[in-house]
């Protein structure tokens, strides 16, 4: 599914998304990313069962306002610890299935917000 059309000289925006891959400014990657409107790197948590807040540590010095946690096919509440410790740090957390995650970003990354993007990548069908 295409977002919108990318333009050189905006920040990282999600272009499209689908089973096993999320495309940023038109390039497709697969596998879990950490999104920032300048910056796409591959995000190494275990899974959403197993997700700690050492997994959100790549982003802790960048301190962004918001981190969009996409959960993948499906929504799912982050666990209420993970929460506590992004606040400890002055950051919010939100949990929301992967498609949300994708399209919430771009809006907030147009309106000039310092968001990041966790995202889970979608199953790929078997």
């Amino acid at each position: 599914m295409k977002l919108h059309a990318l333009r050189a000289t905006q920040p990282n925006t999600v272009t499209g998304y689908g089973p096993g891959y999320i495309e940023i400014n038109g390039a497709r990657h697969s596998g879990n990313l950490l999104l920032l409107p300048d910056s796409v790197q591959r995000w190494n948590a275990a899974g959403f069962d197993l997700l700690r807040p050492e997994d959100f540590d790549p982003l802790l010095s960048l301190k962004p306002e918001v981190v969009l946690l996409g959960t993948g096919l499906r929504q799912r509440l982050a666990p209420p610890g993970l929460t506590a410790s992004m606040a400890r740090a002055g950051i919010a957390l939100e949990a929301m299935d992967t498609k949300a995650a994708c399209r919430t970003y771009n809006i907030m990354v147009s309106d000039g917000r310092h968001v990041a993007g966790a995202l889970f990548q979608e199953e790929t069908p078997s």
